[in-house]
């Protein structure tokens, strides 16, 4: 029982991380294209400035939870997936620095630098992350001793690749709707007729990848086992058309929300697709590992269960502060403050 309550709070914690940091990474993406000038690129900036260090906190909490609760996965997912996951390390490491170091100097040469560092350091996360967790939900070839028998272009296979394309474009969306909402003028307009514009690539790549998923993987067997499950894949479809339906109203916030709900969902249907698998084998099904064969012990579990439920919600309470003081629109007197 607690390892399975684990293993739901593992999936939220992924959620919650792929929407906030997801925003952060798509806007990264799309900043060498939605920035026209100096001041867009500071605008683009400052839209996430204040909030994108906090939102990896999630990324940290979820791979923490992987370590403490399933210490066997931690250590045979970071082994099997190791060069993928260092590129996504390397590439968050560059899109810290770039961050930090664009304002440092008065050069264009050096501000133009680091916009491609940004760039870089949240497009790839962006696609690897699909990349990888497509990957999880078809098996990766491990052995009995947890040994992964492929390499890293073996992940590059097509149901890896179409699950890279759909991160990468709900997290494209999030990012143009965030800038639509935080920003004012040309830009605003620009970004949301931007997320308006990727709708209907999202909407193409979701229905091909729950089509894959059937062909491909066994995670809609739980959801043809216990069809009251199927409401998280028809919610997160709802939550997709009424994204659009608030991008058409021009209700940038509202459409966020409803993006935010999209990644979600998505995320958890496939999470509760691989219980009680946590990295199911693709060699034999004797060899995956579950929440039974790799968690930690009932004490252990129950002692981070006792710690998560008092120092999780101040961490929540502490964001959503920080997001409520820096919520303010952004305006020429904010970019003339800006160190960026």
């Amino acid at each position: 029982m607690l390892a399975t309550i684990w293993f739901l709070l593992w999936g939220v914690l992924w959620a919650v991380y792929f929407v906030l940091d997801g925003f952060d990474l798509g806007l990264g993406a799309l900043s060498p294209f939605l920035a026209r000038d100096e001041k867009e690129k500071k605008a683009v900036y400052q839209a996430l400035g204040p909030t994108w260090n906090g939102n990896e906190v999630w990324l940290l909490t979820a791979g923490g939870v992987t370590f403490a609760a399933f210490p066997t996965t931690y250590a045979v997912l970071f082994s099997s997936l190791y060069s993928a996951l260092m590129l996504v390390l390397f590439a968050l490491i560059i899109r810290g620095v770039s961050l930090e170091f664009r304002g440092l100097v008065e050069s264009p040469a050096w501000r133009r630098f680091w916009d491609w560092g940004f760039f870089i350091g949240s497009f790839l996360p962006a696609l690897l992350f699909g990349v990888a967790f497509a990957n999880i939900f078809q098996g990766i070839p491990i052995n009995a001793e947890g040994i992964n028998q492929g390499g890293l272009f073996n992940l590059l296979n097509p149901y890896g690749l179409l699950g890279g394309l759909l991160f990468l474009a709900l997290f494209l969306q999030h990012g143009a709707l965030w800038l639509a909402l935080r920003t004012e003028g040309d830009l605003s307009r620009r970004a949301g007729a931007l997320a308006t514009g990727l709708w209907i690539p999202v909407l193409v790549l979701a229905v091909l990848f729950l089509a894959a998923t059937y062909g491909y993987t066994g995670l809609w067997n739980n959801y043809f086992n216990n069809p009251v499950l199927l409401i998280v894949p028809a919610l997160a479809v709802v939550c997709l058309l009424l994204t659009r339906v608030r991008m058409a109203g021009k209700s940038w916030g509202g459409a966020w929300i409803f993006s935010a709900g999209t990644i979600a969902l998505a995320t958890l249907f496939g999470v509760i697709g691989l219980y009680p698998n946590l990295l199911p084998s693709s060699l034999n099904p004797a060899w995956s590992l579950t929440v039974t064969n790799s968690s930690s012990s009932p004490l252990t579990l129950k002692i981070m269960l006792g710690v998560a439920l008092v120092f999780v919600p101040i961490v929540i309470i502490y964001q959503a502060l920080v997001y409520r003081a820096f919520f303010d629109k952004i305006t020429g007197e904010h970019l003339e403050e800006e160190a960026y």
